[in-house]
């Protein structure tokens, strides 16, 4: 009998081997085919910090309890993640032999310590003098000590040292890479027409005999290792320590938590590799894994960027949306018109200059908005400290406890606050996930209000990688719920529900979004039974929610015409019991497909919503969502078409069946590839 629902972290392995395949794929630019393995490793290691540390926890709770949470045995699970993850390592060391043998092609070698001429030599042993060895410090380990404190997110070298006329063990010691400090890439001297480049951990290896001088060791074996740790915290109830000092006490007691992974080079001194199993009290149910030369792969992700043969493509720049291609102040054509940004397609820029326009705006009284993520040196962050030393009211509510930029958040928090921004920490156990703002503006006796609600957070850097939508506009109604949102989240020991429920234009979690999409599928099964045309179309990131999904299954056996794109987990699976089985696929492509959009045929009136919220519990029932109704004509016309340019796709779309399979949308036609048509779509609207 097929399972009514797949594992979701099973699920997430199989959206990370679709990453790994773009890595695989030579048709792909070999310097994003670097940049996807970079993000393989990236995912891995998130995905091992949470989930896999959530599911070990999980053993201890009720089998029946832990079942239905994550939809099988953690047991079963845990299991199925360690088959799993060998074998997309197997891939990832194959696919990255085949890479480096194109990066010779191209004239680029990354070198180690025994292959650099004299000059490189010469040049490795005074680069670590001058710029590595002030962030270097050794620690010797033996039995009689307790193991130093390892960060799950660095890389390690491993070195067993001995001298020649020596009986006593090998003498074991590690040595952090210091990557915050020296970046990992080092270009070296180079012949004419190649380059060169060096790892910072070999820049170090090639110095240990200098490092250890003191002790007289003849003979070393450095070898690369990291562990991945649990990165979960528990927010305690203590009524008298703020949500400030919880966020930073959970930071502080991330550095306990337990290893649920070890990754090593398969050449390390065997006698190392025992003592650090013994040392981070891993056992046999732990993830240990022997692998290549080269770890912590993310960083890859940042490569120079030294491959003559690739220019940028000119579908890969964004443009300007062409309503605000001329000199108008955005402020004045969002009073006019609504406008939908679709990023990256569209320039970020109208969001940045809606905000500086707003500092400096004699007339505009307060901004309010939501911030989730913020970009390092954050435009948008600048723009909104100089509309507060201009004496507007800002206010922001900035979420603490987006996970792993808690201590980014907090950073600006203090600095927000220290320039007369208000800051509101949201609301205890929710998260606020909603991309909303709001600027009202005060003119001839008369209130001007204008924002925008969005699918992804409201920052310049990842706008330029992530596809998202940003619905921009001065709809009165859409307005007015954007306020409510506000007041509610300024009354934090309010009852959330009550605090929502007026909201009537925004779907809005956890009140009334899954409740309104079940009435809508509810409609469209009334349709289909009826014998007329239904239809549904599905975007999101990640379905997991099994209300919804057992919906979307009583509408597939009614005969209802349901599409999804769903970039990452998708937890549903087809039963032969359905009269219009369900057609999903997964793109995945140089953009991260980070929108959710939602489609109803509705009896021809075809209703379209934008959200920042996934199909998902946490989503859905513990964090605070929008989705807007479209209700312009023309971008609700864009919407759909976009939607079904994607639906097109036979070059970047995977089919998600049962069986998690990855294999890609091929048919009979030209080749589609939404990303590229999706510019091509939009630009040509720029053009009419």
């Amino acid at each position: 009998m097929i399972n009514r629902f797949i594992p979701r972290d099973i699920s997430w392995l199989s959206f990370n081997g679709r990453v790994l395949q773009e890595a695989g794929d030579e048709s792909v630019p070999l310097s994003e085919r670097i940049k996807f393995l970079g993000i393989f490793s990236n995912n891995l290691d998130e995905f091992f910090r949470v989930r896999v540390a959530g599911l070990k926890r999980a053993l201890v709770l009720d089998e029946k309890e832990s079942k239905e949470f994550f939809f099988e045995n953690p047991q079963y699970i845990l299991d199925k993640i360690n088959e799993s993850v060998i074998e997309l390592q197997k891939q990832f060391d194959q696919i990255w032999l085949r890479v480096q043998s194109e990066m010779a092609k191209e004239k680029v070698f990354i070198k180690a310590p025994e292959e650099l001429s004299a000059t490189q030599r010469e040049f490795v042993r005074r680069y670590y003098e001058d710029e590595v060895e002030s962030n270097v410090i050794p620690l010797m380990l033996d039995e009689s000590r307790p193991m130093p404190y390892l960060r799950d997110k660095s890389l390690y070298l491993g070195i067993a040292m001995r001298k020649t006329d020596w009986v006593y063990e090998t003498q074991f010691a590690i040595i952090e890479n210091p990557t915050r400090n020296n970046g990992r890439f080092v270009l070296l001297p180079s012949p004419k027409d190649q380059k060169h480049v060096i790892l910072l951990e070999d820049v170090i290896k090639f110095n240990l005999p200098y490092i250890f001088s003191y002790f007289g060791f003849d003979t070393f074996k450095a070898h690369a290792f990291k562990i991945t740790k649990d990165a979960e915290f528990d927010i305690d109830n203590d009524i008298n320590t703020t949500l400030v000092e919880k966020i930073e006490k959970g930071i502080k007691n991330r550095r306990k938590g337990k290893p649920t992974r070890f990754v090593f080079d398969k050449d390390m001194d065997s006698s190392l590799v025992t003592f650090l199993i013994k040392k981070l009290n891993l056992s046999k149910k732990d993830s240990i894994i022997p692998g290549q030369k080269i770890h912590n792969f993310k960083h890859f992700m940042d490569f120079p960027k030294i491959f003559r043969s690739e220019k940028p493509s000119v579908e890969r720049s964004s443009f300007d949306h062409p309503d605000f291609a001329g000199r108008q102040r955005v402020s004045d054509v969002l009073v006019k018109k609504d406008v939908l940004l679709s990023f990256p397609y569209h320039t970020f820029n109208p969001i940045i200059d809606l905000l500086r326009e707003a500092a400096m705006d004699p007339h505009v009284q307060s901004i309010h908005v939501t911030i989730y993520r913020m970009a390092e040196n954050s435009k948008v962050a600048n723009a909104l400290i100089n509309a507060a030393r201009n004496g507007k009211q800002v206010t922001v509510m900035l979420e603490l406890r987006a996970r792993f930029d808690e201590e980014h958040n907090l950073t600006w928090k203090e600095r927000f606050e220290m320039e007369g921004v208000k800051v509101l920490l949201g609301i205890p156990d929710k998260k606020v996930h909603a991309k909303l703002c709001i600027i009202k503006k005060r003119m001839n006796n008369k209130t001007l209000q204008y924002g925008f609600v969005s699918t992804g957070n409201i920052n310049e850097k990842t706008a330029k990688i992530y596809g998202d939508h940003c619905f921009m506009t001065s709809n009165r109604a859409i307005m007015a719920d954007i306020n409510k949102i506000f007041a509610a989240l300024k009354k934090p020991k309010a009852e959330l529900t009550e605090s929502l429920k007026p909201c009537k234009n925004l779907l809005v979690c956890p009140t009334t979004m899954r409740e309104t999409f079940l009435k809508l599928i509810d409609c469209e099964i009334a349709e289909a039974k009826a014998g007329n045309e239904a239809h549904i179309i599905v975007k999101v990131n990640s379905l997991s929610d099994k209300i919804l999904i057992r919906k979307m299954y009583e509408a597939a056996d009614a005969g209802v015409k349901i599409e999804m794109i769903v970039r990452g987990i998708y937890c549903a699976v087809n039963q032969k019991k359905f009269k219009s089985p369900l057609h999903a696929v997964s793109i995945v492509d140089e953009y991260l497909e980070h929108a959710r959009a939602i489609y109803f045929y509705a009896a021809g009136k075809e209703l379209v919503y934008i959200s920042s919220a996934d199909w998902m519990p946490r989503n859905l029932d513990y964090r605070v969502e929008a989705a807007v109704l479209i209700t312009n004509k023309k971008i609700k016309h864009e919407l759909i078409e976009m939607l079904h340019i994607q639906l097109k796709d036979n070059v970047k779309a995977r089919i998600l069946n049962n069986k998690l399979e990855n294999k890609y949308v091929r048919d009979d036609g030209a080749p589609f590839r939404s990303q590229l048509e999706l510019y091509r779509y939009l630009r040509k609207k720029n053009k009419t």
